[in-house]
Order: structure tokens, then C-alpha cells, then sequence
């Protein structure tokens, strides 16, 4: 199954969500079509145009929105004058709802990938009316044990990156919190430190999710203002377990268990156990659970083949 043909936006702009900062969005497809809002992972990975391709724009109105701090929305958290201390998982949501009134919209479908399948769950959980179905990629809660796992646990997978990812923090910082440990470093007053601390992270990064050591890093991890972004974005969120309570939205998964969904997880991915993704089909009667053999943390391959077949059948439906 091949994607959908790509489409440019027809409207885009920048939404006044308060506190400073203006949040980017663009819709593209069929402005009467069945609205769908791409939820982008990182957090700060911002959106990119290949997450329009799943869709058949002659039937979805197809939105698209940077998240605060990120992608083409201001001000940049790139910049480290920047304060982040108002862009949570709570101001997300919020910021959402705000979209969705701008653009008319009554209720709409929600496509997440990575760290996006987290903030679609936390909103669809607050505000289930507004919601028509999900479609989850690579499944993760952002919960404290997540967060543990994926900076120090999975290191005995991949025993030479996490080293090298462990001792670029000054000793003191190796045995506690090392996403605190980054963070701290990420907010130096020394450029250089704070650039090596980008670096040093994003390296991390592409080491966990390619499982194979064959693949190179994402071109994006080439460019220091995406570097920057994504790293403090990452730690912020992290280090506060995305500011909800530990299993919260596991225990709160009844608010949408009537809502279609599809559950889309790499059988390898190292990033985001399958046991997520497990548990979470375990108490959603509605939806379905493919873990997809031999394939890590990825959105691409099968796993989109599973995306397009469920958006089709979504819109045949609608």
C-alpha cells in the first residue's frame, strides 16, 4: 500500500495561544473534508510535510500545527533567552482547543506519532467530544518509568553510546536524574557547553532508535537551532514526566474507550516498549493493536501501511 499523493497547504497562519507565543498551523486536502490534526512527536520535532502523506486529501481537511517553542511557531526555544516554563503538556491542550475554535472545527481526528501519541491520548482523555478517532505510531505515556528506561535502562543495549552519553555530565549529575543533569547543562550560560549538551543529547538520541547502528543520524540533527530545540524541549518534558500523574492516562483510557483507534508499535523499538501499546488496547474495546515484527521506533514501511488502511477506512465512514 503506497501513501496518499502529497499536497501543498491551501491556508496556514499563526495562532495567539497567550503568553508570548504564537503557534504556527496549515491545512491542506479538502476544506470540506473529514478534519484530522497531525500530532507531532519530540517533543520539538515541529512538522514535517511527509506526515501529510497517510492522508487522501480529496476526503480529509488535513491540519497541521507546530507545537509551542517549535517548528515554524515563536518565539523558538532554540534561543535560550527563551522561557519555556509555560509550554506543558496542559498549555498544548489548551492551545489545541484554541485551533480547533479558530478553524471551525466541531470535532476531529487525532494522528500522533512518538511523544504526539502521548499529548493526543492527554487531550483526547480531557475532552473526549471533541474527538472522533485516534491514530497512535510508535506508543508511548511519557511516564516516569518511560523516561528511566529510555535515558539509563536501554543503555545496556547500547552500552557505548549510553557511556558516552553518561560521562559527558560532570560526575556529581552521573547517578541521579540524567535528563536533570542535561537540562542543567542546556541552560549554561556558556553557548559552547550548551551547544556540546544539544549535541551530546541528540547523539543519544539516533543511537536508541536505530537498533540496527546502520542507519545515520537525521539530517535534522545537523542543523544547531534544531539541535537546541529539540534537546531543551525534550529535557523539559521529560524531567517532568510531561506533567501528568504517574499511569494517568492508562487509569483514564475509559473517557475514550468508544472511540476508534488504531495502535501502531515496532515489535524492536527500543525507545517506547511494546508494553505500552499493550496495555493501553487491553482497556480500549474500540481499538486495534498492531505490533509490527522487526521494525524499532519508526513510523515509516508496514507501519504506515497500517496508518493509510485505517484513515482510508475512517474516511469511507464518514
Amino acid at each position: 500500500m503506497a501513501d496518499h499523493p502529497d499536497v501543498e497547504p491551501y491556508a496556514s497562519g499563526l495562532l495567539e495561544v497567550g503568553d508570548g507565543n504564537h503557534v504556527h498551523w496549515e491545512t491542506s486536502g479538502n476544506p470540506y473534508g473529514t478534519p484530522a490534526l497531525l500530532v507531532h512527536g519530540g517533543p520539538g520535532s515541529g512538522c514535517v510535510p511527509g506526515m501529510r502523506r497517510p492522508f487522501d486529501p480529496q476526503r480529509y481537511r488535513i491540519i497541521a500545527f507546530d507545537q509551542r517553542g517549535c517548528g515554524r511557531s515563536t518565539p523558538h526555544a532554540s534561543d535560550a533567552a527563551v522561557d519555556i516554563s509555560t509550554n506543558t503538556t496542559h498549555h498544548l491542550i489548551a492551545d489545541m482547543e484554541l485551533l480547533r475554535e479558530r478553524l471551525g472545527v466541531d470535532r476531529w481526528l487525532l494522528v500522533g506519532w512518538s511523544w504526539g501519541t502521548t499529548l493526543s491520548l492527554a487531550y483526547a482523555e480531557r475532552h473526549p467530544d471533541r474527538v472522533t478517532a485516534l491514530a497512535l505510531t510508535a506508543v508511548t505515556t511519557t511516564g516516569p518509568a518511560e523516561v528511566e528506561w529510555i535515558t539509563r535502562d536501554v543503555g545496556r543495549l547500547f552500552p557505548e553510546a549510553w557511556s558516552r552519553f553518561r560521562d559527558q555530565l560532570p560526575e556529581a549529575d552521573r547517578t541521579g536524574s540524567l535528563v536533570d543533569g542535561y537540562a542543567r547543562l542546556l541552560a549554561d550560560p556558556d553557548p559552547r557547553v550548551r551547544d556540546k549538551a544539544a549535541r551530546d543529547w541528540c547523539e543519544w538520541e539516533a543511537s536508541h532508535v536505530d537498533v540496527d547502528g546502520t542507519q545515520p543520524p537525521p539530517v535534522r540533527y545537523a542543523d544547531p537551532a534544531y539541535r537546541m530545540c529539540f534537546a531543551r524541549l525534550v529535557t523539559h518534558y521529560w524531567r517532568h514526566a510531561a506533567w501528568l500523574p504517574d499511569g494517568d492516562l492508562l487509569r483514564n483510557v475509559g473517557r475514550i474507550a468508544h472511540l476508534p483507534a488504531v495502535l501502531i508499535h515496532g515489535r524492536r523499538d527500543l525507545s517506547c516498549p511494546s508494553e505500552i501499546p499493550w496495555q493501553l488496547a487491553q482497556r480500549w474495546p474500540a481499538a486495534t493493536l498492531h505490533l509490527v515484527p522487526g521494525v524499532g521506533h519508526s513510523s515509516g514501511g508496514v507501519m504506515t501501511d497500517h496508518l493509510v488502511d485505517f484513515l482510508d477506512g475512517v474516511s469511507r465512514r464518514t
